[in-house]
């Protein structure tokens, strides 16, 4: 009678464990889908209105932010990806016969927090030189306002420089992107916390 009653609170734990799996991984994939598709739109925006897909402007000189941004968009791809694995993870604890150990899911776990650790540092450091890129033009236009465009007395040429709604709507969209990021980890630091708790739960690893 013990024993059945251990072996059904054993069951109800991996249950619950193998449905927040199932749950989360539907959630943060969605949400990475739903906020991660902005810059694509954007982008498409920008080449139908535009005819290209080349920000001109104030940020058209800096090329490291074009390369972060494509290293963001693929590390984003990739946490979404892996989060659409995390409901077949949860099926798989359910199976005694294919329920992986421990480490192997912590293993899993940590891969996408990793992953997502670095797509946010990706996404704060292009923010913080685009909005510190846009502060330097703010700064050095007549302090009482900034025109639509404007010819920079103090430039080679008189260079014309401008701050465009597109330069705005690229800056709501490493938002959302670095949301998507930090929404990604949060939930995996929140499964690693669970999967945790459920330890005992686990088959012991194989012994060479």
């Amino acid at each position: 009678m013990l024993n059945k009653i251990v072996d059904s609170l054993h069951n109800t734990a991996m249950e619950s464990l193998a449905r927040t799996f199932r749950r989360l991984g539907r959630l943060g994939f969605w949400v990475q889908v739903v906020l991660g598709s902005f810059p694509l739109i954007l982008m498409t925006y920008i080449f139908i209105f535009t005819g290209t897909v080349k920000l001109s402007g104030t940020r058209a000189g800096l090329p490291i932010v074009e390369y972060l941004t494509i290293l963001n968009l693929l590390v984003l791809l990739f946490t979404t990806l892996w989060f659409y694995r995390y409901p077949t993870l949860g099926r798989r604890l359910l199976d005694p016969e294919t329920r992986p150990t421990e480490a192997q899911v912590e293993g899993t776990v940590w891969i996408g927090l990793v992953a997502s650790s670095l797509g946010a540092v990706f996404s704060m450091v292009v923010l913080i030189l685009e909005v510190g890129q846009l502060l330097f033009y703010f700064l050095a236009a007549p302090q009482g306002g900034i025109p639509a465009i404007q010819t920079a007395p103090g430039t080679v040429g008189g260079a014309a420089s401008w701050v465009s709604t597109v330069d705005v709507a690229s800056l709501m969209a490493l938002l959302l992107t670095l949301t998507a990021e930090v929404v990604a980890l949060v939930l995996g630091l929140w499964l690693l916390f669970r999967t945790s708790q459920s330890a005992d739960e686990f088959p012991p690893p194989a012994v060479d």
